[in-house]
């Protein structure tokens, strides 16, 4: 199956857009698509630990299922005032 990946801040630098389409097998979760993202752009992994990840403009933990043509936006932590 295929969802889009939208990335912001410093997660849009590390994997190289803000936009990506990513294929994973029916049933991924959210962790196996960051996962997935992590072994390919590994400097990323440690942002994409932390990020807060949302399904279709909703907040969703880790083990939720995808489905195909969902977007998987990854928010990384923020810091500053």
């Amino acid at each position: 199956m295929r969802v889009t990946v939208r990335t912001f801040a410093a997660l849009r630098e590390a994997l190289g857009g803000g936009s990506l389409d990513l294929e994973l097998p029916d049933g991924a979760t959210v962790g196996e698509a960051v996962a997935a993202l992590a072994a390919r752009a590994p400097r990323a992994g440690p942002l994409l630990e932390r990020s807060a990840c949302a399904v279709n403009a909703r907040y969703a933990a880790r083990g939720e299922r995808l489905s195909s043509g969902d977007e998987l936006a990854l928010i990384p932590p923020v810091s500053g005032g």
